[in-house]
């Protein structure tokens, strides 16, 4: 066989930090009647690394302290994830009760050994010995006299001392070892002797917010591997499937978090979402999205709360619990924060692919403890919109007016047989009715009369008064904006930044060219109106020069706007909700308030893209 020593030593070659590689681990222990599994950790590790199994799901690590490097302290430690093909074969030789050797060579300043790899996806479609005999020409053969060409050997002549003893033994070590522990192994290298280790390793929970630094998998995949472990289910297709799930997962927080009754992010936006992020890993030359990938498509598709959302979701590990005689530890890249010692220096003994620093600019939900800060120093006689939004909402009541004109033309539309011009098109309809007659009927449209100056947007139906009990006219600030009255959320409950505040819109009336006009929500004229949306479609109504006022809601006139139509000598021209998408209704609702116009400076630093 390809990966055989000898007929009593077989070797099985991984990428640490891979769950597809753990699965493979895991089955070729199972598969095989084992009485001997060998790993490349030195034995100094055995009683922590299988106290830590012992305590799975729950994350810890085994730490050894070296000799401290300038200032700092320093670490070595081997990661109790699930996920590790070592720790998994460990994992399954402790409850079968199969003999376990560790055989690494035990050095007083261990050497981080990290790479790029290919993606272990491949592994679904391609045998483990092509994985390995194509990775081959791209492992570095280790410098003579250095750490890794001792360990090697170290290694190779443990295997020949445990062939003696055992009779069928499996050996799992990186990918990057296994060539040159095989070439040790046949041509019985002289080795060096091991090291004096004077301290023992010591078990350290982590911190669940930083699992992410020392797991080879996202902290939520890992948690589906455990899941499925605990209900006995197939774990085969994780590393696609999980991913899934993170993203359904990640819009429900999304949509607790906002309160949404209504959200963009449907079916349709999340299949558009999967090929953004296929496409952003083909371009990274993976298979399988990294955490960076995903946020950025998260960021691109639902904005930088969603992929705030994301981010929260992917470092949760439900299963982490907190051991009360064990030390709490913080991780970092290549860091970590002791209760008792600071922060020392942290080298990963079993380091899969390298991990880097990526930037991405998200602009998260500030913390409870600032927006009351924010809120103390609010200046209640200040406050103006934020510019960009203006535009938005401008250029979509400028698309409602000529979409209501259109409207208008329509309804005079005539219909004649065909004789010598088309006109404004054939109307399907009428020549299809008139089939039979062999005639061709075209239609004429004349150009609309009158124009539109008025128009209300509806989002809720029965809005609640309670929910949107703060109401505003706001006037125009140049001749391109419009006069607006609404009424929202009370923006101070939502505070994302000093002197900025978020509030959404239940319904609002703009007025275009702008006038000034009274307070509609203090104009005593109103008063009859028994609702908040009755109210702003009565000073629509009333303030409108034109005949025909435009009105976006999510249901047709009711009797009683169609009554104070009649009264006030006006058209309300109905226009679905549902025509406009979901995403669309979505970024015209939400707006931001600022303390004043000094605010918009750096505004742009706080305010979330939706």
């Amino acid at each position: 066989m390809f990966f055989s020593l000898s007929k009593k030593i077989e070797i099985l070659p991984i990428i640490h930090g891979s769950g597809d590689f753990a699965r493979v681990a895991r089955q070729k222990i199972l598969s095989s009647n084992f009485d001997c599994l060998a790993v490349s950790i030195p034995p100094s590790f055995k009683n922590s690394v299988e106290s830590g199994i012992r305590l799975l799901p729950s994350i810890t690590i085994a730490a050894l302290e070296e000799d401290a490097d300038g200032e700092m302290d320093v670490f070595s430690f081997v990661p109790i994830d699930p996920c590790q093909g070592i720790i998994a074969a460990l994992r399954v030789a402790i409850e079968e009760g199969i003999n376990r050797a560790y055989i690494d060579r035990e050095v007083s300043s261990f050497e981080t050994q990290r790479g790029y790899f290919p993606d272990p996806y491949a592994l679904k479609n391609v045998p483990l010995e092509k994985f390995a005999l194509a990775l081959l020409p791209a492992v570095p053969i280790p410098q003579k006299e250095s750490q890794q060409e001792k360990r090697v050997r170290w290694m190779a002549y443990q295997l020949h001392k445990l062939e003696l003893q055992y009779n069928n033994i499996l050996f799992i070590c990186s990918i990057l070892d296994w060539p040159f522990v095989r070439d040790s192994y046949n041509r019985r290298l002289p080795y060096p002797e091991s090291e004096n280790i004077y301290q023992s390793p010591q078990l350290h929970n982590t911190e669940e917010k930083t699992l992410f630094f020392i797991l080879g998998e996202l902290p939520y995949i890992t948690y589906l591997y455990e899941k499925k472990r605990e209900g006995l289910l197939s774990d085969s297709n994780i590393s696609i499937d999980g991913i899934k799930e993170l993203l359904i997962e990640s819009r429900k927080r999304f949509i607790k978090q906002y309160e949404l009754n209504q959200h963009y992010l449907t079916p349709n936006v999340l299949q558009v979402f999967m090929k953004y992020v296929r496409n952003l890993s083909l371009l990274e030359s993976r298979m399988t999205p990294d955490l960076w990938t995903l946020s950025t498509a998260a960021k691109q598709i639902g904005g930088d709360s969603f992929a705030v959302a994301l981010l929260e979701t992917a470092k949760l590990y439900p299963y982490q619990s907190k051991e009360e005689d064990i030390n709490n530890v913080v991780m970092g890249i290549d860091r970590a924060e002791f209760p008792d010692r600071g922060v020392v220096k942290m080298k990963n003994r079993l380091s899969g692919s390298e991990i880097i620093w990526r930037h991405l600019s998200l602009k998260p939900k500030p913390e409870i403890k600032k927006q009351k800060i924010w809120k103390f120093m609010w200046d209640p006689y200040g406050q103006c919109s934020w510019p960009p939004e203006d535009k938005k909402i401008e250029s979509f009541n400028s698309h409602i007016r000529e979409q209501t004109k259109a409207l208008l033309g329509e309804d005079l539309a005539r219909t004649e047989k065909f004789t010598t011009s088309i006109k404004d098109g054939i109307d399907i309809r009428d020549t299809l009715r008139h089939w039979y007659t062999g005639n061709i009927y075209v239609k004429e449209i004349p150009p609309s009369r009158g124009s539109v100056d008025a128009v209300v947007f509806i989002f809720e139906e029965n809005p609640d008064p309670m929910k949107y009990n703060w109401s505003q006219t706001w006037y125009a600030e140049h001749g391109e904006e419009s006069t607006l009255c609404f009424y929202a959320t009370p923006y101070i409950e939502d505070m994302i930044g000093p002197g900025i505040a978020r509030s959404t819109y239940g319904g609002c009336f703009m007025l275009f060219p702008p006038r000034h006009i009274p307070d509609i929500w203090q104009d005593i004229r109103f008063e009859n109106a028994e609702t908040l949306d009755e109210r702003l479609i009565s000073a629509a109504l009333f303030y409108s020069r034109e005949r025909h006022v435009a009105l976006v809601a999510p249901k047709h006139p009711t009797l009683k706007w169609k009554r104070l139509a009649r009264r006030y000598k006006k058209n309300l021209v109905y226009i679905p909700l549902k025509r406009f998408s979901l995403h669309t209704i979505d970024r015209v609702r939400k707006f931001h308030v600022l303390n004043g116009k000094e605010i918009r400076s750096y505004a742009s630093r706080f305010i979330q893209e939706f």
